[in-house]
């Protein structure tokens, strides 16, 4: 399919989709800057996009592959792609991973999640299956018991893993408690949530010569967004131009960011896709620009991530980054915020898995008498390294407005996980909403 120009497009949609027809009637008969065109409201945008009655679409549903995605509010959404649209889709993003760092007959294990109109496993197998370099794909699924896809990653001699984070910290929490390593593996493909620093240390002692890469950036509503950009920080993506625009556009005024280092909000256009138009649609994350010219850009993590309790506010990766810094051996493995609410008043609970490998205590929960000393020291030592970093929280606590930090001691298999998904939830919040 040809790249369409964006006046092209806004003609194309205006015609066609009623959802855009209202959003921009307003505007002249010719668009040809995106700057012309708002911002889509995401509310109203998947208001419109609905299995019956559907508001947004170009055309009726009758040749298509269709997926859900949960979206930030947790409300099923339903994306759509015609068969050209999807290998489009897939064929760009197999391209991408030979830069990630797929190589000519690498073995691939695809541990994504497929069914209930997930969409992760179908498209990395596809993308994998369209990439410009042969490749032997293995599709084991996220769901598989772990003792079976341990045998088949070993009975292969399989060099690449993909999976969710979570997944594959899973996977190497389960080696570590056998006393057994995966030495052939090359890379670590993560995807759909990103790498912590706490994280690795486990994933290298369950695969001691394996890099962990991103697989790329792309979402099944938003489509192609980034691809990899191999070095030390593997949130640094390349834009699929010309499939896409990416804009990063400031979180208070909504005008594009040109200058490098500015932290704002992702938008993106497909330039491509037409049966579901996709024109300057908020992807939900926050980045900054790394190389402007080159359509270079760093994910900061999701725009609404984060907990608020009270007057306070605390940034989910400010709060990964303090628990590092006060865990210099780095027992913690991985990192939950639970809010909950008791006695009028909030609080957070840090839930913070140790080593499951053979040989740790079994972590209790923080503040009980059988606390291992060593785990009660380093509690205190994360909730004093908050406090110094946001002195906001120590201040609500000493007036009786919040409650004071609590650290609750899990191993990784208890932390919880998207039923459906099998991603890690960063954030839980357990208070009542009704």
């Amino acid at each position: 399919m040809p790249v369409q120009t964006l006046t092209e497009l806004v003609r194309f949609v205006r015609a066609n989709s009623p959802f855009y027809r209202d959003l921009y009637a307003g505007l002249p008969d010719r668009v040809s800057e995106i700057t012309e065109l708002p911002v889509a409201p995401h509310d109203a945008f998947w208001r419109a996009n609905t299995p019956r009655d559907n508001g947004l679409l170009t055309g009726p549903l009758d040749e298509a592959l269709v997926f859900k995605s949960g979206g930030t509010t947790g409300a099923p959404k339903f994306s759509v792609y015609t068969r050209d649209e999807w290998r489009e889709f897939t064929s760009a993003f197999g391209a991408g991973l030979v830069e990630a760092g797929l190589r000519p007959g690498h073995r691939v294990a695809d541990l994504f999640y497929a069914g209930e109109l997930y969409a992760s496993f179908t498209f990395i197998l596809d993308s994998l299956h369209r990439a410009p370099v042969a490749n032997v794909r293995l599709p084991i699924g996220g769901g598989a018991p772990l003792a079976s896809t341990v045998h088949t990653l070993e009975e292969f001699d399989v060099d690449v893993i993909a999976g969710t984070t979570t997944t594959l910290c899973g996977l190497a929490d389960h080696l570590v408690r056998e006393g057994r390593q995966l030495p052939g593996v090359e890379l670590l493909f993560f995807g759909g949530e990103g790498l912590f620093e706490d994280q690795r240390p486990l994933l290298r002692r369950a695969f001691p010569r394996a890099e962990a890469r991103s697989i790329g950036y792309a979402g099944v509503d938003s489509g192609l967004l980034g691809q990899a950009v191999p070095g030390a920080d593997p949130r640094v993506h390349r834009a699929f131009t010309p499939h896409t625009l990416v804009e990063i556009l400031d979180e208070d005024t909504g005008e594009p960011l040109t200058r490098e280092g500015v932290p704002g909000r992702i938008v993106v256009t497909d330039l491509r896709r037409r049966l579901m138009p996709i024109i300057r649609y908020p992807v939900g994350d926050r980045a900054e620009w790394t190389d402007v010219a080159a359509g270079v850009f760093r994910v900061l993590g999701r725009a609404e991530e984060g907990v608020r309790m009270g007057a306070v506010s605390l940034y989910t990766r400010d709060v990964h980054d303090l628990v590092r810094a006060a865990d210099p051996t780095g027992r913690v493995i991985g990192t939950q915020l639970v809010v909950r609410r008791w006695d009028g008043r909030d609080g957070l609970v840090l839930r913070l898995a140790v080593d499951g490998g053979p040989g740790s205590d079994a972590p209790v929960a923080a503040g009980s008498n059988g606390e291992p000393s060593e785990l009660a020291h380093l509690a205190a030592a994360i909730a004093k390294e908050i406090d110094a970093a946001r002195p906001m929280y120590a201040d609500e606590v000493d007036a009786g407005r919040v409650h004071p930090l609590a650290v609750e001691w899990v191993r990784h298999d208890e932390l919880v996980v998207n039923a459906r998904t099998g991603k890690l939830l960063r954030v839980i919040d357990e208070r009542p909403h009704s």
